[in-house]
């Protein structure tokens, strides 16, 4: 089972510490190592980035900075795990870091299942329909 981590948090008043960073990156080794992470990534601020919507019934895009928002996307991970649970105690283990490398900080850790072709049902569009 494929799990993703979006991790959120209000605008972060600063880069992670050096410390985060090499628990991080030691947690981040271990588990692809181990096979079990696939992907893993920190996004940049929003100013570098654009939105493309639909809006009564009109596509349009936005370039960044977007309007304020209580909390941004800053990274995801991609793993392959046995089920939820294990997907959720690694995600406890993940904020644990941040809790003893960044004192203050604030934010979340979504875990959610990855819709697996032929597996699961949920959002099986034919996405050829969508070029």
């Amino acid at each position: 089972m494929r799990f993703m981590y979006i991790v959120t948090s209000p605008q972060p008043p600063g880069p992670p510490t050096p410390a985060l960073m090499e628990a991080m990156g030691k947690l981040a080794e271990r588990e692809i190592k181990a096979g079990r992470m696939i992907d893993t990534g920190g996004l940049l601020p929003v100013a570098t980035g654009a939105q493309v919507r639909i809006t009564d019934g009109k596509l349009n895009v936005i370039d960044g900075p977007f309007v304020e928002a209580k909390e941004m996307i800053g990274g995801y991970a991609i793993f392959e795990l046995r089920n939820k649970e294990e997907a959720v105690a690694a995600a406890v283990e993940f904020m644990q870091l941040h809790k003893e490398h960044m004192p203050g900080w604030e934010g979340t850790c979504e875990v959610r299942h990855l819709a697996t072709p032929g597996v699961d049902v949920a959002c099986q569009a034919d996405v050829s329909a969508i070029a």
